[in-house]
């Protein structure tokens, strides 16, 4: 015999459950709290604090390498009692820029290329944050990093050669000119660093671009200049600085803060040219920091 199925009321088919969804009370921290939040953690990153130990190992070997060579050069200072340091402070950077690129070539994709891979760009758009403030973070931890990286050894210099009892108002001069250069460069290499690494999500991609980039330009330029040595056009020198990010820092320094230059023969840049050297540096920072902008305008799109 058949069983009759009476269909169900309409109320006993709804249920409300609880699930525990509360309203949140708590401070909004908003933008500013987000930006300093995210240059932190890319600062962090730089170096691969907070990340797991393989992460660690490259950042901290090549600060060891900008590191060592000062620590040695204080040791032979102290132990010879020489009257100077075997190496100006405006002329570590340079001497060590390949060490420089490759900490920018391995640093630079990992700051911006895996929010490109994984597509969370967008995502920081999503909060109280606007491109701009993304872009300033960024670029002002690269900076930062390379600042780190590059003014540390020079912090060794300064407190070994005080250490060795040279002159105090010398070295201090020194020092401040060396912080001077080496903040200027790791404000145009991180911008270079990072507009490269945000054209492709490809952090490999990325850390091929930029060595070719910085090394073949300086190898480039220093070939050039050292045929129009050779050949006589000493005044072609000096221009010829302007078409590699290494020999604009080179340059400026020579012009204005007494460093020796490293182009054949000395032949640096004078105050009159340095004046272009300046100008085409910070046009170039803020060149960079526009094309970021523009990037990233069409990524949180």
């Amino acid at each position: 015999m058949a069983v009759e199925q009476t269909p169900a009321r309409a109320g006993e088919q709804t249920r409300i459950h609880n699930i525990g969804y509360r309203n949140y009370d708590g401070p909004r921290l908003g933008r500013a709290y987000a930006t300093r939040s995210l240059f932190s953690q890319s600062l962090r990153g730089a170096y691969g604090l907070g990340r797991s130990a393989k992460s660690k190992v490259l950042p901290m070997i090549l600060f060891a390498v900008m590191c060592v060579p000062a620590a040695i050069m204080v040791a032979v200072t102290v132990t010879t009692k020489a009257n100077d340091l075997p190496l100006d402070y405006t002329r570590y950077a340079i001497v060590l820029q390949a060490v420089i690129s490759l900490y920018l070539a391995a640093q630079a994709p990992q700051t911006v290329s895996r929010d490109l891979r994984f597509k969370t760009v967008p995502l920081y758009f999503s909060r109280p944050i606007e491109h701009s403030d993304y872009v300033r973070a960024k670029f002002a931890a690269m900076a930062s990093a390379l600042f780190i990286l590059t003014a540390a050894p020079l912090l060794v210099l300064y407190v070994g050669a005080l250490l060795a009892k040279l002159d105090f108002a010398d070295q201090t001069k020194g020092f401040a000119q060396g912080l001077v250069s080496v903040a200027l460069l790791s404000l145009l290499f991180a911008g270079i660093g990072l507009v490269i690494s945000a054209i492709t999500p490809r952090r490999g991609f990325g850390i091929a671009a930029v060595i070719a980039v910085l090394s073949i330009s300086y190898g480039a330029v220093s070939t050039v200049q050292v045929i129009a040595y050779e050949q006589g056009s000493s005044d072609a020198i000096a221009w010829l600085g302007l078409f590699s990010p290494t020999t604009l820092i080179d340059g400026v320094q020579t012009a204005f803060l007494g460093a020796t230059s490293a182009f054949p023969a000395g032949e640096g840049p004078s105050s009159g040219t340095g004046v272009v050297y300046v100008i085409v540096v910070l046009a170039l920072i803020a060149g960079c920091y526009g094309a970021l902008m523009r990037r990233y305008r069409k990524v949180g799109l």
